[in-house]
Order: C-alpha cells, then structure tokens, then sequence
C-alpha cells in the first residue's frame, strides 16, 4: 500500500525533476554509511554492506531512467584493507556474490536495452584471484555493450593510480617507447585506464555526511572541477530525492557557468 510519504516523495522527485535541465554524464559516487545505519539500526555489518549492496542496484536504476550514461561506484579502497578478517571475508563475499549474479544474467542474454558495460578501476594485484577472475569475465562478457557503463572501484585508491600511472610512463621513456618532451595529458589519461573506457567526472556524491572526497578519482574529478554533492543519509537509507538534489546542484552550476560566458 503506498502511504502518504510515498505520495508525497513522488510528488516531490518530480518537481525536482522539473527543474533540472543539464543531466551529468558521469556521476561517481562514494558509498558512504553502511557500517554506521548497520550500528544504529542494531543489526550485524554484514547485513549493513548487504542492504547498501540492495540499495546500489536501485541507484543503478534511477540514474539510468534520468539520462545518466556512466556511473562510478567507490566500492572498496586500498585503505579498507586495513579493516577486521571477518569483515574483508564478509565483503569478498558479498563482491564475489554480486559477479556471480550478473555472470547468471549475461548468460540468459542482454535485450538490446540492457546492454550495460561493466568495468572495473583498482589495484588488480591486491584482488582474491576466484574475485578478479570472475570480475575480468564480467568486463570480457560487456566490453562491446554501450548504453550504460557502471564502473566499481574496488581496491581502489586515488593517489595510488596516479603513482602507477607515473611508473609506466617512466618504464616507457626509459626503454624508448616515449619521449619525455611528448608527455601531455592524453598520456597520463592512457596510462592511468589503459584498460577501461572511463569519461571525465561530471558529479561526485557522497553519502553519509561526510564532508571529504577521500582521494577518489582525482585527475577525473578535480582536474575535471566536477561539481560535488554531499548529503546526510547512510547509503542503504539513499532516496531518489537525494539523487535529484545532487543532479540539481550540477545543473545550477552549468547554468552558473553559462551565464559566466555570456556577461
């Protein structure tokens, strides 16, 4: 039965929607919160990460239906190595869980509608082998697919990227591949997603009230001067309206942008 909150909500999504003009491309997104609603809500954080796993599928959707062509979600940082067995045990799973899903998916066959790419950004070297094995087939399987890109961070860290990026830039010039004079930023750009299609990043949103980008994406992101939402629910408690409002800030700010040129 829908309730008086769920009118109200939908009424509400649509006057945002009213609003917004200029729909980014690509909006990433950190995934903040699932530890802390697990904590309050008074259930293990297992079921937290589950439940945000649950919500991330809905996101998935909405942004899609609103225009939205690629999606980054920062799953996994090289910091959250850092975190208890039993969780990293309980996310492996979870990661390996949700490839398994979609490999079921891709092998009953794609509508033409549905032809969604998935990739994946990070440290590869640092993934369980069953996980990356899995993930790669994902990639393999979506590789040609174009009308929607979802790429997951995982093991992932800015800084780190940046520094890798540097390292095979170097090998090259060392061994003759490359001229140091020729170094631009399409190099870098090669370098750092050699082996993924990735476009600059239009929004960053991050949940959970935390006010920081956490060193995700940054040549993408800052070096692309992408507009960046913040808002106060968990990632399992996201709304709709809260997608909205992050896409309204990017749209007030083309506009700002706009009227700049014209004055």
């Amino acid at each position: 039965m829908i309730g008086l909150k769920d009118i109200a909500d939908r009424i509400y999504e649509k006057k945002l929607a009213s609003q917004i003009e200029y729909v980014p491309e690509h909006i990433a997104i950190i995934q903040d919160g699932n530890r802390r609603f697990a904590k309050e809500m008074g259930i293990d954080i297992a079921t937290g990460h589950r439940l945000g796993a649950e919500k991330t599928r809905d996101v998935l959707e909405w942004a899609r239906t609103i225009g939205v062509k690629q999606i980054t979600l920062y799953c996994f940082s090289t910091e959250n190595f850092n975190r208890s067995e039993g969780e990293l045990r309980d996310l492996f799973s979870l990661f390996m869980d949700k490839a398994n899903e979609a490999l079921d998916s891709l092998n009953k066959g794609v509508s033409p509608d549905n032809r969604i790419r998935i990739q994946m950004v990070g440290d590869r070297s640092l993934l369980p082998q069953d996980f990356l094995s899995k993930i790669e087939k994902v990639e393999e399987m979506t590789r040609d697919y174009n009308t929607y890109t979802i790429n997951l961070a995982i093991a992932y860290g800015g800084r780190n990227e940046i520094l890798c990026a540097a390292r095979s830039i170097l090998n090259k010039v060392y061994s003759g591949e490359l001229n140091a004079d020729d170094i631009d930023v399409d190099t870098v750009d090669e370098n750092l997603y050699s082996d993924v299609s990735i476009s600059p990043v239009d929004l960053i949103i991050r949940t959970g009230n935390e006010k920081r980008t956490s060193n995700f994406l940054p040549w993408l992101a800052n070096g692309n001067k992408s507009a960046v939402y913040f808002c106060a629910p968990y990632w399992p408690m996201f709304r709709k309206i809260d997608l909205l409002r992050g896409i309204r800030l990017y749209d007030q700010r083309v506009r700002a942008l706009k009227q700049s040129k014209t004055q």
